[in-house]
């Protein structure tokens, strides 16, 4: 089955350098805090998580406005670990496969949110034109080649009202 549905990707930036720096027990308890936040904020919009990728989550939403407003509200809870993460939001067809979703737009998703700086929300335009009317603004980023995605894609940071 295919069905039309937003994705949110977050990653841990410099994540590799921080779990050498903290050691494996702090750096685990570091991301058992991440994993915690991260649920909470799921659990509060709406999101659901499909899987965890190490230092990052993969999630869908029913809503674009739900998993913009809970990536930004994870970027500021995860701030206060001392941390920071990236994310990426698209919206588009998935195949579900069994509680796993699949296709382009899963591909795509990981890919926006792989563009994004540190503490940065980047989503598609796609997501930026069906939520026109909310009051999430966002900040033009330019045109984007996307690792393994035909052509080029014109990318949004969002912000708060």
């Amino acid at each position: 089955d295919r069905v039309l549905t937003t994705v949110l990707f977050t990653d841990i930036v410099d994540s590799t350098t921080l779990a050498e720096e903290r050691g494996d027990r702090r750096w685990r308890d570091l991301l058992d805090r991440h994993h915690q936040v991260v649920r909470a904020q799921l659990l509060r919009f709406g999101g659901r998580e499909i899987a965890t990728t190490g230092d990052g989550f993969f999630a869908a939403f029913s809503s674009p406005t739900q998993a913009l407003r809970c990536a930004m509200s994870v970027v500021e809870a995860i701030r206060r670990l001392g941390i920071e993460i990236r994310a990426g939001v698209h919206t588009g067809e998935v195949e579900v496969r069994g509680e796993d979703l699949g296709g382009l737009a899963v591909h795509i998703g990981a890919r926006v949110a792989g563009a994004a700086a540190p503490g940065e929300v980047l989503a598609s335009s796609t997501v930026r034109d069906l939520v026109a009317g909310s009051s999430i603004a966002f900040e033009d980023r330019g045109e984007h080649e996307l690792k393994g995605v035909t052509g080029s894609w014109r990318l949004f940071a969002a912000r708060g009202a």
